[in-house]
């Protein structure tokens, strides 16, 4: 409960914003916030996140929002990373190499979802692999 505590603005923010099927759970030290939302509802929560812990250094919380609503093969997805590029792997899962990389706020294609946290993308320049989807947002129109 001491962590719920902690990130009460960003389970607040995350309750209000109607999140499909949202977990919020402490297990082991760490803060499980859990869910699928559409819009940009993902980019307010870790904006938030970053108000609450600007460097991103404490390790205590795991914020897996999914945008996945409306979310189609040809879909015009943007990299989300705070400040780093995005890994591109061959596979889905952290344990393959990185086969390329795209840059914070590159617009990226979906090629298909292979599960809920790893889709296929393909980069503007060609590249395609598998990116994990918590740094992937639909682009608004």
């Amino acid at each position: 409960m001491v962590l719920q505590d902690k990130y009460k603005a960003l389970v607040d923010a995350a309750n209000k914003s109607g999140i499909n099927n949202l977990q919020v759970k402490e297990q082991a030290g760490v803060l499980y916030i859990d869910g699928n939302a559409s819009g940009n509802v993902k980019q307010q929560l870790w904006d938030i996140y970053g108000k609450l812990d600007p460097d991103f250094a404490s390790g205590d919380l795991m914020l897996n929002i999914n945008s996945v609503a409306g979310v189609t093969e040809g879909s015009k997805l943007k990299v989300t990373t705070k400040e780093s590029n995005l890994n591109i792997r061959s596979g889905a899962g952290t344990d393959f190499p990185v086969t390329g990389k795209a840059a914070r706020g590159e617009i990226v294609t979906l090629v298909k979802k292979e599960n809920d946290q790893w889709w296929v993308v393909k980069t503007e320049k060609g590249k395609e692999g598998f990116a994990f989807t918590q740094y992937l947002a639909p682009v608004e129109s």
